[in-house]
């Protein structure tokens, strides 16, 4: 770790971590519940790193993507793609290994198959959203070592409400991209039954930024006979996007468990940044259907405390349109089910035994399909046990699988069997002090697209190239967290370490397609139209970083309350052979001043980013940036029983043009420039 690292640590006084969003709500952190996890704990009884956004932080965070939405958490960013597309980052690792769910079901999207893909899963009618990194993620699949999305969203009710008709309504708009956004949910229930309705609609135009979406010179370095004849001033062509979607559940419950059901559509259609030459416009239309079903039994027999079910199928169609004319299509049918028992306790030993099945059917359809039409299946045996020994508190977690890939074309079938494990320990040392450790070893099967892609890809403007004889990756994790909780500061620290072997990582070539001529030539003639190569490769690599974070309360009294909160975060990615792990986040530190009186609150938050100089193999670097944002709330008084808050926020107060390090198109597209947010929500 370099210098600035060691003044961070020394300035913060003591090292934190990535813990809770919401300042305030660190102190409470025993009333907050993970039901995402097979054992149900507060958070500071787990030794596995949690986030957890919700309530009136969640709302003054909401972005019109999941990535959008976690990408000020420690240790998230977003993998952006244009205003359309947000898939998150957990220390430096995406696509496969975040998985993103929805009410603990994977949302089954092709979303983790090229980066210009957007997630089904749209964060406006979230109740919560969790972040799970370390053991905790063997719940829901091996490999997702980076961590696990789950948005909570009620669709499908567990709880019989106190009202026959309730509800909540929101509206928002952001200068950056002219976005409207509206969302209403009606819920209620009477007796044993409980039921749910919502909807959104969201309408933005093209981000505005501060200065030209496309850096002349960096993409030169990577794409040196690149012709860039159209590169507009504080605008970014082409990133429009239009989304909607709704939800309809029900459910009978009781005290014998419950039973429900849902139907969830969703429709986006989002631009694709252009890369100034002119070309045709790239645009992604997809839509969605999903039918979830949910099973619960109390004390079904002697051995059990809960019989969980959860069953899920999934209709998702994507098509990439070239000047609106349908080039690459992208389908996915697949059936999810999840079958969860939670054990009595077992003299001190409670824990959730559990099978997991995902089949699908998968396609790229068109000309230009990339990759082959397949059957893919997995099946997945689960436990998680955990007991508490005087003051030190362990779980021990186990999960193996078999997955398969049965392609439509010469290609062979593949199968694997990913098993993992994981051990920690939650020490209470004394009231003021925690001490945590985990150790997991978790094996990843390559997916379709590392395997057998093979073809021109409109979207990225590449032509990506698989491998079929990648090995599973094999990581090994170390995570150690250390929490210190006084009335004069509170501070938390996540330390983690990953070894990889065999890791699988898109890399662009040296040499480039000749899309002119149909053939891989070392560099591009004059006059012809060539494109970059991005190959499936495979190294030994290691991930190490930090998430810190540490809150000073300065003042606490009748007139009001002030928070100084310092946090920084940061993920290093190199390969055992040498060189960098590609597009991982720079080193990003700040502060932010909170001040809360009665019903208004209001804070300040300076970030910085450093310049991010390890981009790897012919990639390019990406500068440094200063991000200032503000941010207040105003809590209306009640008005015959429902509740009106106000929200508005600032957003890059300082209109720097910020190039994602993480993002394939950052010399193309930096994130949007200064904006005003407005907004409103009711609740009944």
């Amino acid at each position: 770790m370099n210098k600035k690292l060691a003044i961070f640590f020394l300035s913060t006084g003591a090292i934190g971590s990535p813990a809770f969003a919401d300042d305030k709500d660190i102190y409470k952190l025993d009333d907050v519940f993970i039901t995402s996890m097979g054992l149900k704990q507060s958070t500071s009884e787990s030794a596995r790193p949690v986030t957890v956004l919700s309530g009136k932080e969640l709302q003054t965070k909401m972005g019109t993507t999941i990535g959008d939405t976690l990408k000020n958490e420690l240790g998230v960013t977003s993998q952006s793609f244009g205003a359309g597309v947000g898939t998150p980052v957990i220390r430096g690792q995406s696509g496969p290994r975040v998985r993103v769910m929805q009410n603990s079901l994977g949302n089954n999207d092709v979303s983790n198959l090229s980066p210009d893909h957007a997630n089904g899963v749209n964060p406006i009618i979230a109740e919560r959203i969790e972040v799970l990194r370390g053991p905790s993620t063997l719940l829901y699949g091996n490999g997702a070592i980076g961590g696990v999305v789950n948005v909570i969203d009620n669709r499908i009710p567990e709880q019989v409400p106190d009202k026959v008709l309730g509800g909540a309504g929101a509206q928002r708009y952001d200068s950056a991209t002219n976005l409207t956004s509206s969302a209403l949910k009606l819920e209620g229930g009477k007796e044993l039954f409980a039921y749910h309705v919502d909807g959104f609609y969201n309408d933005q135009g093209n981000t505005h930024i501060g200065g030209q979406p496309i850096d002349e010179a960096l993409a030169h370095q990577t794409q040196p006979d690149l012709d860039i004849v159209d590169n507009p001033n504080g605008v970014i062509n082409n990133s429009n996007a239009r989304s909607r979607g709704g939800s309809a559940g029900a459910s009978i419950i009781g005290d014998v468990g419950l039973v429900g059901a849902a139907i969830n559509s969703l429709e986006n259609n989002y631009g694709i940044p252009p890369n100034g030459t002119g070309g045709a416009p790239i645009r992604v239309q997809m839509n969605q259907t999903k039918y979830d079903f949910k099973g619960q039994l109390n004390k079904p027999f002697a051995f059990a405390e809960e019989l969980r079910m959860k069953f899920g199928y999934t209709d998702y169609k994507h098509v990439e349109l070239d000047s609106g004319v349908p080039a690459t299509t992208f389908t996915n049918q697949s059936y999810e089910s999840r079958l969860e028992l939670e054990h009595q306790p077992l003299g001190i030993v409670k824990g959730v035994l559990g099978l997991q099945t995902v089949n699908s059917q998968f396609a790229a359809l068109g000309a230009e399909a990339l990759v082959p039409k397949s059957a893919i299946d997995s099946y997945g045996l689960f436990a998680v046990e955990s007991f508490a020994i005087k003051d030190v508190t362990y779980e021990l977690g186990v999960r193996g699988e078999w997955q398969g890939i049965a392609p439509e074309t010469t290609y062979s079938s593949v199968s694997y069997v990913p098993l993992s494990g994981s051990v920690s320990a939650l020490w209470d040392i004394a009231k003021q002090h925690q001490l945590s450790l985990a150790v997991t070893q978790s094996q990843r099967a390559p997916q379709i697209q590392e395997l057998f892609s093979n073809g021109f890809h409109e979207a990225t403007m590449s032509y990506e190239k698989g491998d079929a004889n990648l090995r599973k990756e094999i990581s090994y994790n170390l995570d150690l967290g250390y929490k210190f909780n006084t009335d004069w500061m509170t501070s938390e620290v996540n330390l983690f370490h990953n070894w990889v072997n065999d890791y699988i990582y898109q890399q662009q070539a040296s040499d480039v397609f000749n899309e002119s001529m149909e053939q891989f030539e070392p560099s591009c003639p004059a006059g012809d139209t060539c494109l970059p190569i991005l190959q499936s490769a495979q190294a030994n690599a290691i991930f190490k970083g930090f998430e810190a974070k540490t809150i000073f309360p300065l003042m606490q009294n009748r007139y009001g309350a002030v928070d100084l909160t310092l946090f920084g975060d940061y993920t290093r990615g190199t390969f055992d052979q040498g060189g960098n792990v590609p597009r991982m986040p720079p080193l990003r530190y700040g502060l932010q001043l909170s001040y809360e009186k009665n019903d208004w609150s209001t804070d300040v938050r300076l970030t910085r980013g450093e310049a991010q100089t390890y981009a790897g193999d012919n990639q390019s670097n990406t500068p440094g940036y200063l991000l200032l944002n503000l941010g207040a709330q105003y809590q209306v008084a009640s008005f015959h029983e429902s509740q009106v808050m106000l929200f508005a926020a600032g957003k890059n107060m300082l209109n720097e043009n910020i190039r994602n390090s993480t993002s394939y198109l950052r010399n193309f597209s930096p994130d949007p420039g200064r904006s005003a947010e407005i907004g409103i929500r009711v609740s009944y």
